[in-house]
């Protein structure tokens, strides 16, 4: 999809498509290299195509760089997240604006580690490395075979808590399901 071309709402399942996705970071890279009028044209065309699926952005500055994040409008109340309205985590959608390895590279290998824990360990390992993948493909631009201890630690004390809502059975097994994770990886020193 380029700028100029216009979405048609076609996701089934509520979630915005991939090219969608890309064409708003795309426009908010723009928007971000860009100054006044441009910048704001940049803006205001991202938040358009997402209007039509519902969606609103925002720009999330962290320790790591900023991170476009893209939120079902149903979900806000005058600009903030309220989360007696989520049913559904995964329709949000977080991509970093800057990062030296390709995201879907990243989320390909890691989606391939998650599938592999599913079948060979079960799911309540396979929901625990999912969360982990999502932490850091869209916090780090990271593979799993490559995390560091700080984004282990990362993850483990801050990430888990706040966004995962495990039940006590994932709670239990979360240091198990990391070290599973690192092992289908191949690692060989675990950073745990």
């Amino acid at each position: 999809m380029t700028e100029d071309t216009e979405p048609t709402p076609d996701a089934e399942d509520g979630k915005l498509p991939a090219d969608v996705i890309e064409n708003a970071l795309r426009l908010t890279r723009l928007a971000r290299r860009t100054e006044g009028d441009r910048a704001a044209t940049h803006d205001e065309r991202r938040d358009t195509i997402l209007a039509t699926y519902g969606y609103e952005a925002r720009v999330r500055e962290d320790d790591d760089g900023a991170v476009l994040v893209c939120y079902p409008a149903e979900w806000l109340r005058d600009g903030e997240v309220v989360f007696d309205r989520i049913e559904d985590r995964s329709r949000a959608v977080e991509r970093p604006l800057t990062g030296d390895e390709d995201w879907d590279a990243v989320e390909e290998a890691n989606r391939e580690i998650v599938a592999r824990v599913g079948e060979e360990y079960g799911s309540v390992h396979e929901e625990n490395v999912r969360a982990f993948a999502d932490f850091l493909g869209n916090h780090h631009v990271c593979r799993i075979a490559t995390a560091t201890p700080a984004q282990v630690r990362e993850f483990r004390e801050e990430y888990y808590a706040r966004n995962v809502w495990p039940d006590d059975e994932q709670r239990a097994a979360l240091a198990q399901s990391l070290r599973i994770a690192f092992d289908v990886a191949n690692v060989d020193q675990p950073p745990i």
